[in-house]
């Protein structure tokens, strides 16, 4: 198959070299020049937990380029969905169906504005710690689940045909009935450690280990949980707590992508991640107060890094 990957990211670069390996056409498509420059002279190196490889796709700043492909793969972070959305337009076929991969709330709904309801899948990825090691390089310290759903209702053949690319690729992967669940379930993940880690500085395992992190972690988790009950979200777990420190043991070398965009000076995810509870929880009659403060000292930094530019 013919895959375009917009956003070349950590996890679109995880996407990219091992669906590459596995013998489909594959082009990676970012706004990052070096990177794309990198990719398109050396090809594009993957190491961790699915092994070291470095493999041979396609590379450019501009989607126009490409033409159309079976399947288009939107993997930025949610600030830059409307834009690759947008951008993605040149890389479809009649039939070609869309899949967007981000963390937390409201992209879908941003890609089915742009490009119609009737093309947009969602994916949910999870247990991966992918980052950035240099141009043309990415590393992943694990390899869990990838979770596949259709916007607008049950599994469908097309769904089936996408879990078939992805568990041919090497990823394990399940599909899901109800999209909601899936969103929620890797939400109260992400606002577990993303926020945490991004004000500690900590990797998962560290603050798994740190009485104090921990408890601003779990509480984020627990009050990500009674939303998604108050919603009438259906979940496969009934104690948050452990099932977010179930999720972190498998991967507690991993800082989260949050963490890693203050680092690189960049704003994050915040909104879309813990910053979308209060808001979610105050139109149920409920409050949200560790992922309240959570979020508020994350875009205090984040502003901190405007006004030093």
């Amino acid at each position: 198959m013919k895959i375009g990957i917009v956003g070349a990211g950590a996890m679109g670069c995880v996407y990219a070299a091992l669906m590459a390996d596995a013998g489909n056409e594959v082009w990676a498509i970012d706004t990052w020049q070096a990177h794309v420059d990198a990719i398109a002279a050396g090809g594009l190196r993957l190491e961790g937990a699915s092994g070291d490889r470095t493999v041979t796709i396609g590379a450019t700043t501009d989607p126009a380029t490409v033409g159309p492909c079976d399947l288009v793969i939107i993997a930025t972070k949610a600030a830059q969905v409307e834009a690759a959305a947008t951008g993605a337009r040149s890389l479809l076929g009649p039939e070609t169906p869309v899949l967007t991969i981000q963390n937390g709330l409201g992209s879908a709904a941003k890609v089915a504005r742009v490009l119609g309801d009737a093309r947009v899948t969602i994916g949910v990825v999870g247990g991966f710690g992918a980052s950035i090691k240099a141009p043309g390089h990415a590393h992943h310290n694990g390899m869990e689940l990838v979770r596949l759903g259709e916007a607008n209702g049950a599994v469908t053949p097309r769904l089936e045909r996408i879990a078939a690319l992805w568990r041919g690729a090497g990823f394990t992967v399940k599909c899901f009935d109800d999209i909601d669940q899936l969103v929620w379930e890797k939400l109260i993940c992400n606002v577990c450690y993303s926020g945490t880690a991004t004000l500690t500085g900590l990797t998962v395992g560290e603050i798994m280990a740190d009485d104090d992190a921990w408890s601003v972690a779990s509480g984020c988790a627990a009050e990500a949980h009674r939303v998604a009950r108050a919603k009438g979200i259906r979940l496969d777990f009934e104690d948050p707590v452990a099932y977010v420190r179930d999720f972190g043991a498998k991967i507690p070398g991993a800082r989260p992508s949050m963490l890693l965009d203050h680092l690189a000076g960049r704003r994050s995810e915040i909104d879309a991640i813990n910053g979308a509870i209060p808001p979610e929880a105050l139109a149920l009659g409920l409050e949200a107060p560790y992922n309240t403060l959570v979020s508020a000292l994350v875009r205090a930094r984040e502003t901190a890094f405007e006004a030093a530019r």
